[in-house]
């Protein structure tokens, strides 16, 4: 489970990541980023943020539901490789819905990758 501390809650903090932020396209995850996002935030602890976006064109309500829990997951293993003050917003794909855990898990550290958000010496 993502801890309290790093996910992303408030609208406008998705915004701001989504259109002032850079995004890497994958097959199944778009990976939006704002880096040193918390200057201009309310939010005070430190660390990397995580929010996540399933629309209904993903699948059903127990299929979104699936993929958010998987990609909740994944982002927690990432806490620690993700670079501080950093807002990470997650759109998830149709493909997400029939793509495993490892091949999510694949694509998103390569969009933190291409973004420079995964901490030097970090490999995945």
């Amino acid at each position: 489970m993502l801890p309290e501390p790093h996910r992303l809650r408030r609208r406008a903090d998705f915004a701001s990541t989504v259109r002032r932020g850079r995004r890497a396209a994958r097959p199944d995850v778009v990976v939006h980023a704002l880096a040193n996002a918390q200057a201009g935030s309310l939010i005070s602890e430190p660390g990397p943020r995580f929010g996540l976006v399933v629309s209904k064109a993903v699948g059903p309500a127990v299929i979104r539901h699936r993929v958010a829990r998987r990609l909740r997951h994944i982002c927690a293993s990432l806490v620690d490789e993700v670079s501080e003050g950093s807002f990470v917003v997650i759109r998830a794909l149709p493909g997400s819905a029939t793509a495993t855990s490892d091949e999510l898990a694949r694509q998103l550290r390569s969009g933190l990758r291409k973004l420079d958000l995964m901490s030097v010496g970090e490999s995945g």
